[in-house]
């Protein structure tokens, strides 16, 4: 097991929440947690083909940083571990898991698949297959909306872009370069390491010289953060600080948030890579289980609320599926639609 780093403190009586913002992020982490054990059910009944990456303990990340945004409004970019960043986007349950069964009804129309999630009614710039090819999307959403702003004079277009990508991601050419354009231009960017410690079956430690991510902003003079990401309280925090900082044209943020993932890489790998140890150290860090702790705690909320809301996602991620299941295939007349800006 190597070496654990020393987690970020967060003193949760820093911030106040209110019952609802508290209703909103635990109802969004209990949407993504749920959704992803039943897209690994559907998977191992032959419902879904392909790889599929879950996203299982990582929630408080995509949670906090996207509640910190304008639903709709703002742009989020994901990797092709997206599920969950879809949702939280306000893609609905029942569209992502049809696009994940191939289906017509799906948001990607079924062309797209676990990896390749787009909406563009969310504003959901789309996942990507491969490692760090999101970044320069995002870059680019960021600067047409500086561009938009300050050179065709649109006073509303202040648009904030979120730009996902784990660990794996940091040693790629596209993540340097697009760091030092986002600084050189301050464009409205949040970029957000997911850190789960694994590049598959790559330790993070084994594969960079310097394993502190958020450090590597500093050498593009870049604001650079490093966050418990299994605090959706410290997470969202963090990332509201960076949205208000992009949206007064401050420039961009590095977030690196320290997570992991529960489950394997993909559906298809077994997890024995990885240390016994190790897994149940961050197991006891369960972001939702630590989440129910502290709105009980706080009074924010009984028990019986997080059971109710428990309950609303489990009927809402079964009519998803009957969607889903129910749903027709793309049909062969459409083979060779959407390939070109035809609509």
């Amino acid at each position: 097991m190597i070496q654990e780093r020393t987690l970020p403190p967060f003193d949760t009586n820093s911030i106040k929440i209110s019952k609802e913002e508290g209703l909103t992020l635990y109802e969004d982490m209990v949407l993504g947690r749920l959704f992803e054990d039943k897209c690994a059910e559907m998977y191992y009944r032959g419902k879904m083909f392909g790889f599929v990456h879950l996203y299982n303990g990582q929630e408080a990340v995509s949670s906090g940083v996207i509640k910190a945004m304008r639903q709709d409004e703002d742009f989020v970019c994901s990797t092709y571990r997206d599920h969950v960043h879809a949702l939280s986007a306000g893609v609905p349950a029942k569209e992502v898991m049809a696009e994940l069964f191939g289906k017509a009804t799906g948001c990607s129309k079924g062309r797209g698949g676990s990896m390749h999630m787009f909406s563009a009614a969310h504003n959901l710039l789309g996942g990507y297959a491969f490692v760090a090819e999101g970044i320069p999307v995002a870059t680019g959403a960021a600067f047409q909306s500086k561009y938009r702003r300050e050179t065709m004079g649109n006073e509303t277009a202040d648009q904030v872009t979120a730009c996902f990508f784990g660990d794996g991601a940091c040693n790629n050419g596209q993540f340097f370069e697009c760091l030092n354009m986002a600084t050189l231009w301050k464009l409205p960017i949040i970029y957000v390491v997911e850190n789960n410690k694994w590049a598959i079956g790559m330790a993070h430690e084994r594969a960079t010289s310097v394993p502190e991510i958020y450090k590597k902003a500093h050498a593009f003079g870049m604001v650079g953060v490093e966050v418990d990401g299994m605090d959706v309280l410290a997470v969202h925090s963090v990332a509201q600080e960076a949205v208000a900082r992009a949206r007064a044209g401050e420039g961009p943020t590095l977030i690196e948030a320290l997570t992991y993932r529960f489950r394997g890489h993909s559906l298809a790998d077994p997890d024995e890579l990885r240390d016994q140890e190790e897994k149940e150290y961050w197991f006891s860090r369960d972001p939702i289980k630590q989440f129910q702790t502290y709105l009980t705690e706080n009074n924010l909320v009984d028990v019986a609320e997080l059971r109710a809301i428990d309950e609303k996602i489990k009927r809402l991620i079964t009519e998803a599926v009957e969607f889903a299941t129910n749903s027709p295939e793309p049909g062969s007349d459409e083979l060779y639609r959407y390939i070109f800006a035809e609509d």
